[in-house]
């Protein structure tokens, strides 16, 4: 599992996915979650601006990343 360190909450989720490179651009991050490619805390999730928050697991394309506040 890959920690992912935030430094303020709530993020949207297409953000996380999008600055931390995981996808080349934000409209990709839509994309991806609008099909349902993106599950949060064991949940398809197909809302982009889904606010996440410390502890929320994001699992994309077989990886899960953890979200941690610093």
């Amino acid at each position: 599992m890959h920690i992912i360190e935030i430094t303020r909450e709530p993020v949207e989720l297409y953000k996380v996915l999008k600055f931390e490179g995981i996808l080349p651009s934000g409209g990709e991050a839509k994309h991806v979650i609008a099909e349902g490619f993106v599950s949060l805390n064991g949940v398809t999730e197909t809302r982009k601006r889904k606010k996440v928050v410390n502890g929320d697991v994001i699992e994309f394309n077989g990886e899960e990343y953890q979200l941690n506040l610093v």
